[in-house]
């Protein structure tokens, strides 16, 4: 529970206290809907790394780890009952059953796509996997693209703020 409200307190403070681990937590949830700062501390954690003792190869394992396992468990809670809770909602939000059927055709035929990139857009990041589920992406592909996805989204935020840190340091 310490942890929990650590991680809830202050990103820098969860990290020292607890390490990467810390951050593969707040990216595990994060990834499944759960309103946390997910880029902010990956970035925060990077930049951290390059002028301390955190392991930048320790932070992108852990990020890319927490992503996709956060990915796959939204993927899990929309295949199990999110089609229901669509269902369910679809009158209340004006989704018709002609509707639905698009958004399940262009799932199915650019799912690969916008799992691989939704990661790169805050809010489709954290129901990416959710949605997936929820309109049956077929599970192999789904993961596919996950992978990719947090690897460049990773890559991207925790590699690029680790090697321009001393340029960042200069705006500070």
């Amino acid at each position: 529970m310490a942890l929990l409200q650590h991680i809830f307190g202050s990103v820098e403070t969860a990290i020292a206290a607890y390490g990467v681990f810390a951050l593969f937590l707040i990216l595990y949830f994060e990834s499944f809907g759960v309103p946390l700062p997910g880029e902010s501390a990956l970035i925060t954690v990077s930049l951290l790394a390059a002028h301390s003792d955190h392991s930048i190869g320790q932070i992108i394992l852990a990020a890319w780890l927490g992503a996709v396992l956060g990915d796959s468990t939204g993927y899990l809670i929309g295949h199990i009952g999110g089609r229901r809770v669509l269902l369910w909602l679809a009158p209340r939000i004006g989704l018709t059953p002609e509707r639905l059927g698009k958004v399940e055709k262009i799932a199915r035929e650019k799912g690969f796509y916008m799992v691989m990139t939704a990661r790169f857009v805050v809010g489709l990041r954290q129901l990416n996997g959710i949605l997936a589920g929820t309109v049956a992406m077929p599970w192999p592909r789904f993961v596919l693209a996950n992978a990719l996805g947090a690897l460049l989204w990773t890559c991207f935020w925790g590699l690029g703020a680790y090697f321009f840190a001393d340029l960042f340091r200069r705006f500070l």
